[in-house]
């Protein structure tokens, strides 16, 4: 397909924006420049770390560039590459106008929702919360709203009662960059039509905060099922405990949901070493 394909720009940060570059890769469709995040701050040890899309770009030796913002500067930088079009997964900037407009044929966007369900940042984890059955990917056209261009395609995939973000992520960017390659060639031709999202039905998906995670052990078992799938890998899930006066924060590390219970197997509470949660209510701890 390669040969064929006109020169394009590819927009993204974290690993689906990586895994998606490998998948397309695979395809024969490389981009002629990646823009990515600046390098970041990243672990317990804040050590200057490059974005998982600029380390794809250097194993295979594709330019890179990595402005701060989406300026008119990173906009003349870009442009100068003469690219026909964009394709943006993940990239977290709201893209100017201007920006989308110096793409002769326009850019892309991979979605991670059947839009225009779950707008935003954490579509995957959203649905997982929602104790959503059923999810999907959608190609849009970008506009400068978020998520709120024109549907190019959309393919649904079914949500696994053990899946986690990280596993149904995974098959999200495999069909997505399956549905990319799909349908590419009629992209290029303007043979694609795109159809406006019903705004009636919009509903958004906001960025993670570490509170997210946190689960109410005496609450629902399947709400707190669907939080430690939604979040166990990212932030984190937690609960608050009590002893004697003195309440602390413990980490859930794993647990499974059996006969329509949510149970923990391990744990590391605040200051101490991984344990099962067994030995944690047996020293007297009640969870809040």
């Amino acid at each position: 397909m390669t040969s064929k394909l006109p020169s394009f720009v590819f927009f993204g940060t974290p690993s689906v924006a990586r895994d998606t570059l490998e998948r397309l890769y695979k395809h024969g469709i490389i981009p002629k420049l990646v823009v990515t995040n600046p390098d970041a701050a990243r672990g317990r040890g804040h050590i200057v770390t490059p974005s998982e899309a600029k380390s794809w770009a250097k194993e295979h030796s594709v330019p890179f560039y990595t402005p701060k913002k989406l300026d008119a500067d990173a906009a003349k930088q870009i442009s100068s590459y003469k690219c026909a079009f964009g394709i943006v997964v993940a990239y977290g900037k709201i893209f100017p106008k201007e920006l989308i407009e110096s793409f002769p044929q326009g850019v892309l966007n991979i979605h991670y929702s059947i839009l225009p369900k779950y707008r935003g940042a954490s579509p995957v984890e959203t649905a997982l919360k929602n104790g959503d059955t059923l999810t999907g990917v959608s190609i849009q056209k970008m506009a400068p709203a978020i998520d709120a261009g024109d549907i190019y395609a959309v393919r649904g995939i079914s949500i696994l009662p053990e899946d986690t973000a990280r596993s149904l992520r995974a098959r999200l960017v495999d069909e997505g960059a399956e549905l990319l390659a799909s349908i590419l060639p009629s992209f290029i031709k303007k043979a694609l039509a795109g159809t406006p999202q019903d705004e009636t039905k919009t509903t958004f998906a906001p960025k993670i905060k570490k509170e997210d995670g946190l689960l109410k052990i005496s609450g629902d078992h399947n709400i707190n099922w669907n939080t430690y799938r939604a979040y166990i890998e990212n932030p984190g899930v937690f609960f608050f405990a009590n002893l004697n006066g003195k309440r602390i924060r413990v980490k859930v590390t794993r647990a499974h949901f059996e006969n329509d219970k949510f149970i923990i197997e391990r744990i590391i509470p605040e200051g101490k070493k991984e344990q099962d949660f067994s030995d944690f209510n047996r020293a007297g701890w009640v969870p809040e």
